[in-house]
């Protein structure tokens, strides 16, 4: 049916009637990527820059471009900016309210360039600001693991595989586990963000532009690293936003697997920590109960934030180049995977350094379970017993120790003595807890000389990070 309402002003011309519209609504995507308003009008001011020195716009139209996209800036952070769905989506909204304010210039602004490149452009600059934000959250968590590991270097705890008593560890040790985990995600981020600082801009719809652009000088002022390589690649592929997804995918995985022992050490099954109460929630019908719901949601959330990875990756699968309208489901899995990791990073950050410990608890639980059989194989090794026999010698031990209800440190020696006749009275010092965990005194061991050592490394790692981004 024809209409003789006026077409979208960006690409109008063709057509002979006005979009249905339910499709104009079902197409636009102003309602989510306006939240790229900032980093749209960064590129645009570049971009209008870079054109001013080719000579495409005279001096004049490039103050006015720089004062209505200025204006534009304030009223949008007031609130008080009007988006149109019918104009689909944060850069037509900006061009628009542009040329109303100075006309003519703001038509030219989009002169050798495309919503192609122009889109590429705003999300990688949003991304690398959020990566700055996330790496920076990264670091408050890890200091306050460290900061906690410090303190905690002498706690014995059970160490588990299988969730299993396996041996003795001190809790510091395990703080620092978590430390080195984020110690990747950290660098994978950081390598992700500098993988992706190349400019699309100027790339325009796909294949580039006959105007005498400078792509080095537009790229430079947006502090890229430099032009993109290939006009084709430069629109089409999201690669970039693919890959900052699966390093969140992984940080989310490590940061579940911490919520399930928080969840885990609060049970008063287990009773190792107590987490403060506003990090937790209680029952509408039993008052007893104190729950973990920040852990227990941040592990909830881990799978929505591998869900849009999966999202993205299915998105990009099957599609051939250049651009298409797919790619415009690649912003608010994106956009929602950086708000659902800050705020769990914030969650941790703030919660971590405000665990209390149970040190008698952890101890007790370490005490159980034959935590030191190795350490006892072990001293027979030392002693000349080939350790598969020594393997053999102790698990007979420990079935005895099972019918009389005793711990390996609570038998007699003369008891010992029945199992091997290379067990002496020294034995004694490998059977503590605090022998087992100090035997291990070596670079990666749970000696809590270890441990202050890894956390003096781990300090020092943040304080310089600190000062190379100031």
């Amino acid at each position: 049916m024809k209409d003789d309402k006026p077409t979208n002003q960006s690409w109008g011309g063709r057509f002979n009637e006005a979009t249905d519209q339910f499709v104009a609504r079902f197409t636009a995507s102003v309602n989510f990527d306006q939240r790229l308003y900032q980093y749209d009008i960064q590129g645009s001011l570049a971009h209008a820059k870079m054109l001013a020195k080719a000579g495409i716009l005279s001096a004049d139209e490039l103050a006015d471009i720089q004062r209505g996209l200025g204006e534009i800036a304030e009223e949008i952070a007031a609130g008080s900016f009007q988006w149109s769905i019918e104009l689909e989506d944060v850069h037509m909204n900006i061009e628009a309210a542009l040329t109303a304010k100075i006309g003519i210039a703001g038509k030219k602004l989009h002169t050798g360039r495309s919503r192609n490149d122009q889109v590429a452009t705003d999300i990688k600059l949003w991304l690398r600001a959020e990566i700055g934000e996330l790496l920076n959250a990264i670091t408050h968590l890890q200091e306050g693991l460290a900061t906690l590991a410090q303190r905690e270097a002498h706690t014995i705890m059970p160490g588990f595989t299988h969730l299993q008593t396996a041996q003795p560890v001190t809790f510091g040790h395990h703080l620092m586990a978590w430390y080195e985990m984020l110690e990747r995600d950290y660098s994978r981020l950081h390598d992700c963000r500098a993988r992706m600082n190349q400019s699309p801009l100027g790339a325009a719809a796909l294949a580039g532009t006959t105007y005498p652009i400078d792509r080095d000088y537009s790229a430079q002022l947006l502090g890229f690293d430099r032009p993109t390589e290939n006009s084709l690649d430069s629109v089409s592929d999201r690669d970039f936003a693919i890959e900052f997804c699966a390093a969140a995918s992984l940080i989310m995985t490590h940061l579940s697997r911490a919520s399930e022992e928080l969840v885990l050490w609060s049970s008063a099954q287990f009773n190792f920590i107590e987490l403060p109460d506003r990090f937790c929630t209680g029952s509408s019908i039993m008052p007893q109960k104190k729950n973990p719901d920040v852990p227990e949601l941040v592990r909830g959330k881990t799978g929505r934030v591998t869900g849009h990875l999966i999202a993205l990756l299915t998105l990009m699968k099957s599609q051939p180049l250049a651009y298409n309208k797919d790619n415009q489901e690649d912003k608010e899995p994106l956009f929602d995977t950086v708000d659902t990791l800050k705020d769990c990073l914030r969650a941790y950050g703030d919660m971590v350094p405000a665990i209390e410990v149970n040190t008698e608890a952890m101890r007790k639980a370490a005490s159980s379970g034959f935590s030191t059989a190795t350490d006892l194989a072990d001293y027979l090794v030392r002693k000349g017993v080939a350790f598969r026999d020594s393997h053999e010698i102790v698990g007979s031990a420990v079935a005895h120790c099972i019918k009389v209800d005793k711990d390996l440190s609570e038998l007699a020696l003369e008891e010992l003595q029945l199992f091997s006749k290379e067990i002496d009275s020294d034995v004694f010092t490998v059977l503590t807890l605090e022998g087992s965990v100090a035997a291990r005194n070596h670079l990666g061991g749970t000696a809590p000389e270890q441990v202050q050592a890894a956390v003096a490394r781990a300090l020092q790692n943040i304080a310089t990070r600190r000062e190379q981004s100031l």
